[in-house]
């Protein structure tokens, strides 16, 4: 009988460790956002992953001008980010009308409209820092096969104000992207091994 309810105490607490985020403990989601952040940001960054029904959720609060979101379960593939503090309205925004069944394009000209309204803005010289890869490995404490890229928002940039290309000039050059735009940004995505 004790053995029957020992049993079942670790079954449940075990049960209780894994969360929405399929088969990801909530320490593993929180573990594999902080690899998107510089080292130096990680201790200090707030956490973000998603309930049952994709929304988003704090799982840790932080300290410091970083978000970091978990991998999202319902997603194809594993992906985390971070991001300065002051994005968050224009990733929150992108995260409802995703969840709401909207597609890319009509995400990108729902945000434009409402930055232009003034509903949110995005910040002049904001960072995101992006990893994907295959999933994360608890036991090392690493993504599979990581692939790291990052972002610098300069809304409404183009190639004039800022000398650089509209399209990549080869792996780990910098190029703007969405040029022009309310989300023009510079992006570095380095090769691929």
């Amino acid at each position: 009988m004790k053995m029957s309810i020992l049993f079942f105490q670790i079954l449940f607490l075990t049960l209780a460790s894994i969360t929405s985020y399929g088969q990801q403990s909530k320490d593993d989601a929180i573990n594999s956002a902080l690899l998107a952040a510089p080292e130096d940001k990680r201790e200090g960054a707030t956490v973000l992953g998603f309930d049952e029904s994709g929304k988003t959720v704090v799982l840790r609060k932080g300290t410091n001008e970083l978000i970091c979101l978990a991998d999202d379960p319902s997603r194809n593939g594993f992906s985390v980010a971070c991001y300065h503090k002051d994005l968050d309205p224009f990733m929150a925004r992108g995260r409802e009308l995703r969840l709401e069944g909207k597609e890319f394009k009509e995400i990108f000209t729902i945000r434009e409209k409402e930055a232009k309204e003034g509903k949110f803005s995005i910040p002049d010289k904001a960072t995101l820092h992006i990893v994907t890869g295959d999933s994360f490995d608890s036991q090392s404490g690493t993504i599979v096969n990581e692939f790291k890229r990052w972002v610098f928002y300069l809304p409404y940039a183009t190639a004039e104000s800022t000398g650089l290309p509209e399209v990549p000039a080869g792996p780990g050059a910098p190029w703007l992207m969405n040029a022009g735009t309310f989300a023009a940004h510079i992006m570095i995505t380095p090769a691929k091994n």
